[in-house]
């Protein structure tokens, strides 16, 4: 279940990216020609267009979307695909693919109406067909990320250009959820060989693949078929990997590359270079993850004695280089499903967590425990810094196998931080639901979580009582002991001053309306 998130981590240290040089070279002789049903172009940008050159810290291992998933590789994806719905400054979903859709009046099914006359870039018609092959491979492919996410949808009935969605139950996330974090559409013709569709991407967003060295780089020319085809200004897009974090400014100083995803360490020198630090908004939170079935968290005392524990500012003081916050929920602040009524629930305690801890049991030290990570990480040294203090001893131990004792639920205590998702719903019951994969314990969740969560999806969005009725919710899910949230930070950009300003779309890159040198 490695593929169902694949997280950008707030504060991660550069070693901990995953880096493709020894790939690159193994690859530098496999050059992948130009792609079928690409239309042709060629290997780079023609002299005098606005190329944009990314490099990226999580350039995609895979590029179909349904193996992807809602990781942070969305966002390259997002180059070549387009979905039903994307996502507007606000975090609302706003027509895609779809021009507009429409709910019955008991809120079990919803229309989709298509925008008339699109294709794929390999010519295939995007209509009602395509909707529901993308939506039925996603709920059945044996290596999907996203039949969990799809768990409403009972069925797609197509009818030309109107996708019919079947629910079995009312939920009114639906339009917010099938946006570019969960269903980037495919040509059907493409995706029925999925092996192939994963390194030779179609589909009928703004760009099309010229090119493709797996694991390194990937060109791009602009889709004239693109529904939206008059606001994308932007006529190539050259993305690599990545290289050593610390050469990365220096990359971009020098115009190797003019667009990059950075760390918080690196703001400052990229301002002193003359870039463009751009923070992109997000829904990155990290957590502590418990294993309620496991000993010593089968005991809640253990678990308080854990949450009290926690000095969040140090987080932030040492990772976030003063982009982060402190947070106990998987919101920032200010999003609408950040519940006031639940921050500061368990306030830092060294004190009352000794006291909580020889409740239980347990000796200054005499309770030890394993952290385990899936490689070298900052906020494990916290962590360990911080349970020493109040009497617990953690080793960290790194697996690099971890994500499968993690999603099979097989760790007792270990780290985790994510993107959030489009739909905030989605993200409560990613964490706290039973089923949910980032809950280390399931298939345990809190006592009035589901029906917490099943009358936010009875509310529609645009409902006066749905910021009241989301809250409760993150209230209901926050009554969990599988997690303790530390810190969140927004995504960070550094850019070429030739580059515009982005749109400040929450967790996503959009190039519409961008452009480079004014062109």
């Amino acid at each position: 279940m490695s593929g169902h998130l694949t997280s950008r981590r707030p504060g991660r240290p550069a070693a901990r990216r995953l880096r493709t040089a020894a790939l690159g070279a193994a690859l530098a002789a496999v050059l992948v020609p130009a792609l079928s049903g690409c239309g042709g172009g060629g290997t780079s940008a023609a002299a005098g267009n606005a190329t944009l050159k990314w490099t990226s810290s999580y350039f995609p291992a895979h590029w179909d979307p349904v193996v992807s998933g809602s990781g942070a590789q969305f966002r390259e994806l997002a180059l070549v695909y387009a979905s039903l719905t994307r996502t507007d400054e606000s975090g609302k979903a706003v027509p895609d693919l779809g021009e507009s859709w429409e709910y019955n009046a008991k809120g079990d099914q919803v229309t989709f109406r298509l925008r008339p006359g699109l294709k794929f870039s390999d010519g295939e018609p995007v209509d009602a067909k395509a909707v529901k092959a993308a939506i039925e491979r996603a709920k059945k492919q044996k290596n999907s990320a996203l039949f969990g996410d799809l768990t409403s949808i009972e069925s797609v009935e197509a009818k030309g250009l109107d996708a019919v969605v079947h629910l079995n139950q009312v939920d009114h996330q639906i339009p917010q959820l099938l946006g570019s974090r969960v269903l980037q559409i495919a040509s059907p013709k493409a995706a029925a060989s999925p092996e192939k569709l994963d390194q030779n991407p179609v589909g009928a967003g703004p760009f099309v693949v010229t090119q493709l060295i797996p694991g390194t780089k990937a060109v791009f020319k602009k889709n004239p078929d693109y529904w939206d085809a008059k606001n994308i200004h932007i006529d190539a897009v050259e993305l690599t990997s990545a290289p050593d974090a610390s050469t990365v400014v220096n990359g971009l100083r020098t115009g190797v590359y003019n667009f990059a995803d950075i760390e918080p360490s690196q703001a400052e020198a990229a301002k002193k270079a003359g870039l463009d630090v751009f923070v992109q908004p997000g829904f990155n939170a990290a957590n502590i993850s418990l294993n309620v079935n496991k000993a010593p968290f089968d005991n809640p005392k253990v678990v308080d004695a854990v949450r009290h524990a926690v000095n969040r500012k140090e987080f932030v003081d040492k990772l976030t280089f003063g982009y982060g916050e402190e947070t106990d929920q998987p919101f920032p602040k200010d999003y609408v499903a950040y519940d006031p009524k639940s921050e500061n629930a368990y306030p830092y305690d060294p004190a009352k967590s000794k006291k909580l801890l020889a409740q239980a049991g347990y000796r200054p030290h005499q309770l030890k425990l394993n952290l385990v990570i899936p490689s070298e990480d900052p906020q494990a040294e916290i962590v360990q810094s911080q349970l020493a203090a109040v009497g617990i001893d953690v080793t960290i131990k790194i697996d690099k196998n971890w994500a499968t004792p993690f999603f099979a639920k097989d760790l007792t205590f270990s780290l985790y931080s994510t993107t959030g998702r489009d739909s905030a719903l989605q993200t409560l019951t990613a964490h706290f639901g039973p089923n949910g994969p980032l809950n280390l314990s399931s298939p345990y969740q809190p006592a009035g979580f589901e029906a917490a969560a099943a009358k936010v999806r009875r509310t529609p969005l645009d409902s006066p009582e749905y910021p009241e009725v989301l809250q409760a919710a993150t209230r209901a899910g926050l009554e969990s002991r599988a997690l303790v949230f530390t810190f969140s930070q927004p995504n960070l950009i550094a850019k070429s001053p030739s580059i515009s300003g982005l749109p400040k779309v929450p967790a996503h890159i959009t190039w519409t309306g961008v452009t480079i040198d004014g062109r």
